[in-house]
Order: C-alpha cells, then sequence, then structure tokens
C-alpha cells in the first residue's frame, strides 16, 4: 500500500494529523483476520518536496534526501499508532539509521511478513530522483506482491480529469498500464507505472477513508480504479 503524505495531513496544512493515522490504523486492523501480508510505503509530502525546493534554488538532490527523512518520520508515526492496535510493525529505511529503523534487506522483509508482521518502507528508493510512488512500485515487484494498492484521501479512484476542477469528470474504473501513460493521467508517476506494467503487477487507486473499503479492496470487490495490464 503506498500512503501519500498529502494523505497523512489530513485537513491540517502541514504535518500529521493524528485522526488520520487513527483511521488508518483501524482500517488495517480490520484486515488483520484476512490471510493477506501487508506492507507499507509512506510519502513525506505534508512535510518536504523536493521538487518544491529545488525551483527555490536548492540543489535536486539535497532536496530529495531531505524528503526521504520525512518519509521516516511518516513511517514512525504510523508505526507507533499500528503497535498501539497490537499490529507487529517493523520499519525498513533504504537510508541507513540504525537507531531508528532496519536497515531495508529484501529477505529480512520477506520473512518478516511471512512472520505476519506488516513491514513500513521508509527512505524512498534511497535515490534522488525517484518519488515515493517508484519505491512503492520497486519494493512491491521485489517482495513479490499480488497486489499494488495506492490509497487517497477523498479520492475514489482515477478520473479522465481532475474532478475538482472540472464538474464533468469522468470516472475511470478499468485501464491499462499502457493506456495510462498515453493519457499521462495522474494516478502516479511514468516510472512507478512502467514498472508495474514491465511486471504485470495491478494497480488498485482507491479512497481508504471511506470505511471498510481497504477490505474491500482486499476481498475483490469493486473498488476505485483498476490499473492492469489487461483491461477488463
Amino acid at each position: 500500500m503506498k500512503l501519500s503524505g498529502e494523505s497523512l495531513k489530513g485537513d491540517l496544512d502541514f504535518g500529521l494529523d493524528s485522526r488520520i493515522l487513527k483511521i488508518i490504523s483501524e482500517e488495517i486492523k480490520k484486515v488483520s483476520q484476512l490471510d493477506v501480508q501487508i506492507s507499507i510505503v509512506a510519502g513525506g509530502g505534508n512535510f518536504w518536496r523536493g521538487y518544491e525546493h529545488e525551483k527555490r534554488g536548492m540543489d535536486r538532490s539535497t532536496a530529495d534526501y531531505a524528503g526521504m527523512l520525512a518519509t521516516i518520520m511518516n513511517a514512525l508515526a504510523l508505526q507507533d499508532e499500528l503497535e498501539k492496535n497490537n499490529i507487529q510493525v517493523r520499519t525498513q529505511s533504504a537510508l541507513n539509521l540504525p537507531s531508528v529503523a532496519e536497515p531495508y534487506i529484501r529477505r529480512r522483509a520477506i520473512r518478516h511478513l511471512e512472520k505476519g508482521r506488516l513491514v513500513l518502507f521508509a527512505g524512498g528508493t534511497g535515490n534522488p530522483f525517484m518519488s515515493t510512488d517508484t519505491a512503492a512500485a520497486l519494493r512491491s515487484i521485489e517482495i513479490n506482491a499480488d497486489l499494488l494498492v495506492m490509497a487517497k484521501n477523498g479520492v475514489d479512484g482515477l478520473y479522465d480529469s481532475d474532478p475538482n476542477v472540472n464538474a464533468n469528470a469522468k470516472k475511470i474504473v478499468n485501464i491499462t498500464h499502457h493506456e495510462a501513460l498515453n493519457k499521462r493521467l495522474e494516478a502516479l508517476d511514468s516510472t512507478a507505472l512502467t514498472l508495474c506494467m514491465d511486471n504485470s503487477l495491478p494497480i488498485i487507486i482507491f479512497d481508504l477513508f471511506k470505511p471498510d473499503n481497504l477490505m474491500n479492496v482486499l476481498m475483490g470487490k469493486e473498488i476505485g480504479t483498476l490499473i492492469n495490464t489487461v483491461n477488463i
């Protein structure tokens, strides 16, 4: 599951909304009874966006590394809230910060999942110029995930244009990776889409903050937008 940093700030202008963290934790607690393994990549846009600071004159690589630190802050906040709900969590970071998180090791992450632990992947890919969408796609492929779910706040799927601007925007229920790339739809960045397309990884974009939506997605119900290699 990819959680955008924007979703974590809720109605705040900046930072973390404790109410949002509780909702996420409660929704994950509901699905813990299912026979599924869950990992999460959190963005950092509620604290920092590298490209915005680049526009202000900051070196892009430096700005992106600062953004990776923002994702680690979000992961630690999520870890704390999940543990309050008695969910076993391990946080792995692409940046080496042994005082707060394990280093990212693919085989160790898979082992944690096999033992029923939720794994939080922090620090993006560990490389500048790569978004957390790309990190989510990459980690999903590395751990042999069956599905990448893009959790949104208040957005129930993918639209042919921005529904906040165009009142006539139409929701897309099913689309292929290739079509999403060609139409330049702002579902996730092109690198992440291409990774998923090349590795036949389906993506579902949905509103996490509607009660039981995550449960319904994992049970195969038609929720949000499905991006797949075959348009069904």
